[in-house]
């Protein structure tokens, strides 16, 4: 597969995590104003797979940023590297949460995908509108408006980061706590 594969292939999953975000609000919505009772089977159904599926999302952006860095060649920008710091733990960390059923990793979560949202906004605003005298964070050997991937004319790297972390907020506000009680002490009793 070429890079343009992957970018279009990529921007598709971008866009498909803004139609999951959006259906957890408009079902939130429901419930809040409208039906308490409305959709709970499926509250239920995604808030069981909420941590593995933030858990992918988390892996596949990762994955994503190595091969656009790594096989592409493409230089990440100051901006570029603050979203990765904010990214690339939950690759592990949701994994292990999603291992332990644990939803009480939010807490930990989403103040840093928060962040991640924040920068990422405002590299996708700079890159859509770009300042006429640049920006602090901005070199000239990688300047932050450079845009690698542009697919749909508005899907770029770091909309494509904004994408991924609003996602996994909102599925961590949906995920629920396990009724399985994961104990590492027993854990290892129980193997040896």
């Amino acid at each position: 597969m070429n890079v343009q594969s992957f970018s279009f292939f990529f921007a598709i999953l971008a866009l498909g995590c803004w139609l999951g975000t959006l259906a957890i609000i408009v079902g939130a919505l429901v419930r809040r104003f409208g039906n308490p009772d409305a959709f709970a089977d499926l509250r239920e159904q995604v808030g069981g797979v909420a941590l593995p599926l933030a858990w992918a999302i988390a892996l596949v952006t990762t994955v994503g940023s190595l091969y656009y860095s790594k096989v592409q060649g493409y230089v990440p920008c100051e901006l570029c590297w603050y979203q990765r710091i904010c990214l690339y733990p939950w690759s592990v960390i949701l994994g292990i949460a999603a291992w332990r059923r644990d939803a009480a990793i939010k807490v930990y979560a989403i103040p840093v995908l928060c962040v991640s949202v924040l920068i990422s906004a405002y590299h996708s605003w700079i890159q859509w509108f770009p300042p006429p005298s640049g920006t602090s964070f901005c070199t000239a050997a990688v300047p932050c408006t450079l845009k690698y991937v542009n697919e749909f004319r508005f899907v770029t790297l770091p909309f494509m980061a904004l994408s991924a972390a609003v996602f996994m907020i909102a599925l961590l506000f949906v995920s629920q706590p396990s009724d399985v009680e994961f104990d590492i002490a027993e854990e290892v009793e129980v193997s040896a």
